[in-house]
Protein backbone atom coordinates (compact mmCIF):
# COMPACT_ATOMS: atom_id res chain seq x y z
CA UNK A 1 0.00 0.00 0.00
CA UNK A 2 1.23 3.80 -0.64
CA UNK A 3 2.27 5.98 1.67
CA UNK A 4 -0.65 8.42 2.71
CA UNK A 5 -0.20 12.22 0.76
CA UNK A 6 -0.25 15.17 2.34
CA UNK A 7 -3.99 15.91 0.97
CA UNK A 8 -5.13 12.52 1.98
CA UNK A 9 -3.94 13.03 5.73
CA UNK A 10 -6.19 16.43 5.87
CA UNK A 11 -8.87 14.74 3.54
CA UNK A 12 -8.62 12.21 6.80
CA UNK A 13 -8.34 14.55 9.46
CA UNK A 14 -11.61 15.74 11.38
CA UNK A 15 -10.73 19.62 11.62
CA UNK A 16 -10.39 19.93 7.62
CA UNK A 17 -11.71 17.09 6.00
CA UNK A 18 -14.59 18.50 4.91
CA UNK A 19 -13.13 21.50 3.44
CA UNK A 20 -13.70 21.62 -0.19
CA UNK A 21 -10.98 20.11 -2.27
CA UNK A 22 -9.71 22.49 -3.81
CA UNK A 23 -8.91 24.38 -0.36
CA UNK A 24 -7.56 21.18 0.76
CA UNK A 25 -4.88 20.99 -2.20
CA UNK A 26 -3.82 24.27 -1.71
CA UNK A 27 -3.58 24.04 2.28
CA UNK A 28 -1.29 20.60 1.12
CA UNK A 29 1.28 22.16 -0.16
CA UNK A 30 2.28 24.04 2.90
CA UNK A 31 2.74 20.86 5.18
CA UNK A 32 4.42 17.63 5.13
CA UNK A 33 4.00 13.94 7.06
CA UNK A 34 6.48 14.11 10.44
CA UNK A 35 6.94 11.57 12.85
CA UNK A 36 8.16 12.81 16.19
CA UNK A 37 9.44 10.75 19.04
CA UNK A 38 8.62 10.98 22.38
CA UNK A 39 10.39 13.84 24.02
CA UNK A 40 10.48 16.46 21.35
CA UNK A 41 9.67 19.73 22.02
CA UNK A 42 7.80 21.24 19.40
CA UNK A 43 6.86 24.24 20.64
CA UNK A 44 8.38 26.55 23.48
CA UNK A 45 6.48 29.54 25.11
CA UNK A 46 6.97 32.59 23.77
CA UNK A 47 8.99 31.24 21.06
CA UNK A 48 8.06 31.67 17.26
CA UNK A 49 4.55 30.80 16.17
CA UNK A 50 5.38 29.44 12.83
CA UNK A 51 4.25 26.15 12.61
CA UNK A 52 1.46 24.06 13.83
CA UNK A 53 0.73 20.37 13.59
CA UNK A 54 -2.59 18.29 12.81
CA UNK A 55 -2.40 14.63 14.64
CA UNK A 56 -3.25 11.59 13.07
CA UNK A 57 -1.30 9.50 15.95
CA UNK A 58 0.39 10.10 19.52
CA UNK A 59 0.08 12.45 22.36
CA UNK A 60 1.38 15.68 22.75
CA UNK A 61 1.43 17.74 26.42
CA UNK A 62 0.80 21.14 26.29
CA UNK A 63 2.59 23.55 29.44
CA UNK A 64 3.32 26.85 30.44
CA UNK A 65 6.25 27.90 32.08
CA UNK A 66 5.91 29.63 35.98
CA UNK A 67 8.83 30.78 37.62
CA UNK A 68 7.90 29.00 41.20
CA UNK A 69 7.10 25.28 39.40
CA UNK A 70 8.64 25.48 36.01
CA UNK A 71 6.79 24.03 32.97
CA UNK A 72 3.26 23.14 34.29
CA UNK A 73 1.04 20.90 32.26
CA UNK A 74 -1.92 22.41 31.34
CA UNK A 75 -3.59 19.92 28.41
CA UNK A 76 -3.17 17.00 26.37
CA UNK A 77 -3.58 16.75 22.90
CA UNK A 78 -4.29 13.09 21.26
CA UNK A 79 -4.98 11.48 17.48
CA UNK A 80 -6.61 13.99 15.54
CA UNK A 81 -5.99 16.51 17.56
CA UNK A 82 -4.52 20.51 16.71
CA UNK A 83 -1.41 21.34 18.39
CA UNK A 84 -0.24 25.37 17.64
CA UNK A 85 -3.25 28.25 17.54
CA UNK A 86 -0.69 31.23 18.00
CA UNK A 87 0.85 31.10 14.38
CA UNK A 88 -2.64 32.63 13.36
CA UNK A 89 -2.97 35.68 15.43
CA UNK A 90 0.09 38.42 15.98
CA UNK A 91 2.64 38.53 17.07
CA UNK A 92 2.69 35.00 16.42
CA UNK A 93 4.40 33.84 19.60
CA UNK A 94 3.55 30.36 21.47
CA UNK A 95 1.17 31.02 24.28
CA UNK A 96 1.94 27.52 25.76
CA UNK A 97 5.09 25.08 25.19
CA UNK A 98 4.15 21.82 23.76
CA UNK A 99 5.96 18.34 23.92
CA UNK A 100 5.34 15.14 21.88
CA UNK A 101 4.48 12.24 25.32
CA UNK A 102 3.76 9.51 23.00
CA UNK A 103 5.69 9.43 19.42
CA UNK A 104 2.96 11.76 17.04
CA UNK A 105 2.50 11.22 13.60
CA UNK A 106 1.41 14.68 11.96
CA UNK A 107 0.86 17.10 9.24
CA UNK A 108 3.06 20.04 10.20
CA UNK A 109 2.24 23.06 8.93
CA UNK A 110 4.60 26.04 7.54
CA UNK A 111 2.13 28.91 9.20
CA UNK A 112 3.58 31.73 6.55
CA UNK A 113 2.81 29.92 4.04
CA UNK A 114 -1.12 28.94 5.09
CA UNK A 115 -1.40 32.95 6.18
CA UNK A 116 -0.48 33.55 2.29
CA UNK A 117 -3.20 31.28 1.31
CA UNK A 118 -5.50 32.47 3.46
CA UNK A 119 -4.82 36.22 3.17
CA UNK A 120 -5.26 35.53 -0.28
CA UNK A 121 -8.70 33.70 -0.02
CA UNK A 122 -10.99 35.53 2.51
CA UNK A 123 -13.19 32.96 2.72
CA UNK A 124 -11.26 30.20 3.85
CA UNK A 125 -9.36 32.62 6.04
CA UNK A 126 -12.76 32.77 7.70
CA UNK A 127 -13.18 29.05 7.66
CA UNK A 128 -9.95 28.16 9.41
CA UNK A 129 -9.95 31.16 11.86
CA UNK A 130 -13.60 29.73 12.86
CA UNK A 131 -12.08 26.17 13.45
CA UNK A 132 -9.00 27.22 14.88
CA UNK A 133 -11.26 29.32 17.14
CA UNK A 134 -13.29 26.01 18.11
CA UNK A 135 -10.54 24.43 19.07
CA UNK A 136 -9.76 27.00 21.68
CA UNK A 137 -13.05 27.03 23.14
CA UNK A 138 -13.05 23.33 23.79
CA UNK A 139 -9.54 23.86 25.00
CA UNK A 140 -10.83 27.01 27.56
CA UNK A 141 -13.74 25.05 28.25
CA UNK A 142 -11.87 22.10 29.64
CA UNK A 143 -9.64 23.72 31.89
CA UNK A 144 -12.29 25.39 33.14
CA UNK A 145 -14.41 22.53 34.51
CA UNK A 146 -10.92 21.41 35.76
CA UNK A 147 -10.44 23.90 37.18
CA UNK A 148 -13.38 24.38 39.01
CA UNK A 149 -13.47 20.78 39.96
CA UNK A 150 -10.33 21.01 42.02
CA UNK A 151 -11.88 24.35 43.84
CA UNK A 152 -14.06 23.69 46.96
CA UNK A 153 -17.94 24.42 46.90
CA UNK A 154 -18.82 28.06 48.67
CA UNK A 155 -20.02 31.49 47.64
CA UNK A 156 -19.15 33.16 44.27
CA UNK A 157 -17.69 36.79 45.26
CA UNK A 158 -19.72 39.77 44.27
CA UNK A 159 -18.97 41.99 41.39
CA UNK A 160 -19.19 42.69 38.09
CA UNK A 161 -20.67 40.28 35.65
CA UNK A 162 -18.25 38.08 34.06
CA UNK A 163 -17.72 38.14 30.30
CA UNK A 164 -18.12 35.36 28.25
Amino acid sequence: MAPLTVFDELVLHPLLGDLPMGWLQRLARHGRSVVHPAGRRLAVQDGPADTFWLLRSGAVALDHRTPVRGAVVIDHVGADGVVGCSWLVPPYRWATGAVVTGQIRAVEFRAAGVRDVIGEDPTLGLELTTRFAAVLAGRWQAAARRLAERQPAGPVAAGPPALS
